[in-house]
């Protein structure tokens, strides 16, 4: 059988955490070890996890700070790298799988590869909300001509990038094209560390494999949205995404993304202070260029840029 190693990252959702665990517990495909990274919450989350008795090989890790999503994933990534498991499956701790959802990831994943060849990057779910309805902000990015495998009557769709709400990566991707930036901390995380897989083939979407984002509100994310209580957010996904565009694309993307965001921003009538901190955010970007982390190497992780 396929190993999976499940990754989960949570930060102060304690109840919903159990959820998560409990669907991960219920799949028809069963998982190696499931890691739980703790970004140091403070709900009571570390204990819980100490008592916990599951039906699936559990590890916790318990981080110092608060490493944000992007520093959770790329630790639970590692991990599940270095567990020798084939896949490692991602998630939030508001994602709730239904229990089939890995098993349908692994065939659609098997199916795709057979059909594109071996370097299919990644498989991801479908993302509905708590009312069954699609979930906005968890769309993937489809490729031109997403429905190559539709015809061959596969239940997939190709796509070039999705969130990390249930997504499988095989072990090789992980050790060919490193680890998701940690120093995103959050925002654009994901899109960067899939459209990076996808370079060579695209990944592809699952529809038989279904899982629920319990995320609150359902409605996707744009500039014009930004206020006092989430620009906070806003500004990493500034500072991630203009250093994307300068750094691996050019510099016509780096100032055709600032076009966006000042539109974006004029026409949500954004305070003139919540734009100038974003302002500030995409100027940082210049000078923001993580470096790619690998795993499986003893005494460290070596960087190297990404070209």
């Amino acid at each position: 059988m396929v190993t999976v190693a499940a990754v989960v990252v949570t930060f102060n959702r304690l109840e919903k955490l159990k959820t998560v665990i409990s669907s991960i517990e219920a799949q028809s495909h069963p998982v190696s070890t499931l890691f739980v990274i703790d970004n140091a919450s403070t709900d009571g989350t570390a204990e819980y996890l100490s008592s916990l008795t599951a039906s699936v090989p559990l590890e916790v890790v318990t981080m110092t700070a608060n490493s944000g999503g992007a520093g959770g994933f790329a630790e639970g990534m590692l991990r599940g790298y270095a567990s020798g498991a084939d896949h490692v499956w991602i998630m939030d701790d508001d994602c709730y799988p239904q229990p089939g959802a890995l098993a349908k990831l692994v065939e659609g994943f098997d199916l795709a590869v057979a059909e594109l060849g071996p370097d299919v990057p990644f498989a991801c779910s479908v993302v509905k909300f708590t009312d069954g309805s699609i979930c906005e902000m968890n769309n993937p990015l489809p490729t031109w001509d997403w429905g190559r495998l539709l015809v061959k009557d596969q239940r997939n769709v190709m796509v070039s990038a999705c969130s990390f709400v249930s997504v499988l990566v095989p072990r090789w991707a992980i050790a060919e094209y490193g680890l998701p930036y940690a120093e995103y901390f959050i925002w654009f995380d994901d899109r960067e560390y899939t459209l990076r897989l996808t370079r060579r083939c695209p990944g592809v979407q699952v529809l038989d494999s279904v899982v629920v984002h319990d995320m609150g509100d359902n409605r996707g994310v744009n500039f014009a949205m930004v206020d006092a209580k989430s620009v906070w957010k806003f500004e990493y996904g500034v500072r991630n995404e203009a250093s994307y565009q300068l750094h691996h694309r050019s510099v016509l993307y780096f100032l055709e993304f600032g076009a966006r965001l000042f539109v974006s921003l004029h026409r949500g009538r954004v305070p003139l202070r919540l734009r100038a901190k974003l302002l500030r955010k995409y100027v940082a970007g210049v000078g923001f260029n993580p470096k790619v982390r690998f795993p499986g190497f003893s005494g460290g992780q070596p960087e190297v840029p990404l070209t």
